[in-house]
Parts: structure tokens; C-alpha cells; sequence
């Protein structure tokens, strides 16, 4: 079996002490490729520092967090621009809008997310939405620059049947993570109405943590755990599992035609 984790951060500093380990860790347990979404300029060096370490199994994406988008944030999408014209990326995240925090910019979180919309589209790449307190501007956003170019996942899907129905519509997929196996999640009674193919795997390590390791660091090897309880659901085997959502995530994000 080989899984791929859709959406992780092994670079950031959670995993300073060990990172090599834990990248070896998910190999070593069938998570054989992992995509990293940056996060802002900060993040940017310790990323590709990762990549060329592990270059057979971490892919980069490149894209403004929308949680980074302040008052530089113009500087920030020039840097986005600039490298995604090397072409060295494999989607463009991890961008969308983010109201939960603070909606202090938020006209400029929709300025930063259309463009970067438009820039997937301009390098034909995939595009890691993140969703937070604001589903209904980012698929209206989304829809808005929608055409055959246009493809990616809806990252941390929690929503409700209605919702996803939404997102499939679009073409969309769904990122699937630790909340699945939450007890009181109730993500369970969604995820069993999706048919398969619409969904993709992914860890957002080091957060949200699926059970059994709840309230710990999250990582790229507990992908397995999400798979599991995502069979028992749509009860079939862990085996087909992995291969329905590696096959999705390969033509997401390693179709390079």
C-alpha cells in the first residue's frame, strides 16, 4: 500500500529536533509522498530545504497562508509569483480565507486568494483551499474563477452533506483528516454519504491529530489511522483506500501534462 499525505508541514519547527525521522517514519509506513503547502516568506527556506533532502518523496506547493495576509501582503504574492514561475511547485497553497482569527484584512484575504486562483490556473497547478468561518465566500470565490484549469482540494473538509455536494459540483475534492476519527466529530455521517473519489487524504500535521494520538504532535505516518477509520465508514478494505485516493491525488497534483 501507498498513501500520499495531501497536506502536511513537516518543515516547520515542531519537528526541528527530529524532521529526518519523522519523514522516514511515514515512508517507512507507506506514506510514500507527502505535498508541503507553505505558509509566507518565513517558511519558504526551511521548505525547499526539506525538498532537496527528500526529493523522491516531499513536493512543494507555494502560496500566502491567508492567516499571513497583512499589510505586506503585496510583497508577500510577488514572492508567490516569482516562484511559481521557476516551476518547481506542484500546486499552489496553502491558500483561501481565513475569518475565524480576525477579519481585520479581510478584502485583502479575497484579493490574495483570486489572484492566487488566477496564478494556479496561468500554471495549470492544483490549488490546498484552507476554510475557516468562511465556506460560502471561498466556493463563491472559487466560482467564480471557475473553468477546466481550475482544480485542487477543499483542505480540512468539516462540512455538511450540503456542502459537499457544493464542492463536487465545482469539481472539487475533500481533504481528509484526523477529525474523522474524533468521536463527537459527527464528520463520520458526512464523509459515508461522499463517494470515494471525491475524497483525498492529508495529516495537516503537526496539528489536528487523529485518535489514538490526540492532543499530540501530529505526522505524516498517523495518515494511516485516518485511512483506517475511512474504510470502516465506507466499509471496504484499507487496501482500496489507498489506492482510490493515491490515484485522486496523483491526478491532482503529479499530472504534470
Amino acid at each position: 500500500m501507498n498513501f500520499t499525505d495531501t497536506h502536511t508541514h513537516l518543515y516547520v519547527e515542531e519537528f526541528d529536533e527530529d524532521r529526518q525521522q519523522i519523514v522516514q517514519k511515514a515512508i517507512d509506513d507507506g506514506v510514500t509522498k507527502m505535498l508541503l503547502p507553505n505558509i509566507d516568506s518565513a517558511t519558504l527556506t526551511n521548505m525547499m530545504t526539506l525538498v532537496k533532502g527528500n526529493p523522491k518523496n516531499c513536493f512543494p506547493m507555494m502560496g500566502l497562508h491567508p492567516t499571513s495576509v497583512n499589510d505586506n501582503f503585496q510583497d508577500e504574492l510577488a514572492l508567490v509569483k516569482k516562484e511559481l514561475a521557476t516551476k518547481n511547485y506542484f500546486g499552489v497553497g496553502e491558500i483561501g480565507i481565513d475569518l475565524y482569527w480576525d477579519e481585520t484584512f479581510r478584502e485583502q484575504q479575497v484579493e490574495a486568494f483570486r489572484r492566487q486562483l488566477k496564478w494556479a490556473k496561468e500554471y495549470k497547478l492544483s490549488v490546498s483551499i484552507h476554510t475557516r468561518n468562511s465556506f460560502e465566500l471561498t466556493l463563491n470565490l472559487v466560482k467564480q474563477e471557475l473553468t477546466d484549469d481550475l482544480k485542487g482540494v477543499f483542505h480540512c473538509f468539516t462540512g455538511s452533506p450540503e456542502d459537499a455536494k457544493k464542492v463536487m459540483d465545482t469539481g472539487f475534492k475533500m481533504g481528509i483528516g484526523g477529525i474523522l476519527t474524533f468521536k463527537n466529530s459527527g464528520l463520520d455521517k458526512v464523509v459515508n454519504q461522499i463517494p470515494m473519489e471525491h475524497l483525498v487524504l492529508e495529516t495537516d500535521a503537526p496539528y489536528l491529530t487523529p485518535v489514538p494520538f490526540r492532543g499530540k504532535r501530529n505526522q505524516s505516518a498517523y495518515l494511516i489511522y485516518i485511512a483506517e477509520k475511512l474504510a470502516a465508514i465506507q466499509t471496504m478494505r484499507i487496501e482500496e483506500v489507498a489506492e482510490i485516493t493515491t490515484n485522486t491525488a496523483d491526478q491532482l497534483f503529479f499530472n504534470r501534462n
